[in-house]
């Protein structure tokens, strides 16, 4: 069970939320999800930086010595494509983003498969549909808009 973190589409944003004195809890994948997405994951040397950017950016937990696994990253590279115009290129890139983020969820076993989709559902405004399929059970499905405008969490 995971703290859940309340990710605003508006705000591109997650916060905790309380559930009476306590924090509020996650039992299923969501916040793994909101992790996996919206944390910026650092680019490589490889890749180009929006205009104007020189900053790689990446998840500062990534470098801590409790991350033994080499090449395990936390976030994604959806940051790479803040203001990027609404193109067949650009939707394509943000899906396969998500699936390299959440690719752990299938290499560590948690799940069978994870499905990703996404389509332009309002101007500057990628929808994200992410089906998770877990043994035995029905499969999960998380839906998120992310704004091509705004910076991610």
């Amino acid at each position: 069970m995971d703290v859940l973190l309340d990710f605003n589409e508006e705000a591109m944003t997650a916060d905790v939320l309380l559930d009476g004195p306590d924090l509020s809890t996650d039992e299923g994948l969501k916040t793994a999800i909101v992790v996996s997405l919206f944390t910026d994951r650092r680019a490589p040397a490889s890749f180009q930086l929006p205009a104007g950017d020189d900053d790689p950016r990446g998840f500062w937990g990534d470098v801590a010595p409790a991350n033994d696994v080499e090449g395990d990253e936390t976030g994604s590279h959806l940051w790479l494509l803040g203001r990027e115009k609404e193109t067949e290129e650009t939707r394509t890139r943000a899906v396969a983003y998500c699936r390299t983020a959440l690719a752990w969820i299938v290499e560590d076993g948690v799940a069978e498969r994870v499905d990703v989709e996404g389509e332009w559902v309002g101007r500057g405004r990628l929808g994200l549909k992410i089906t998770v399929h877990r043994p035995a059970t029905t499969p999960a499905a998380y839906s998120f808009a992310w704004d091509t405008a705004g910076e991610t969490a």
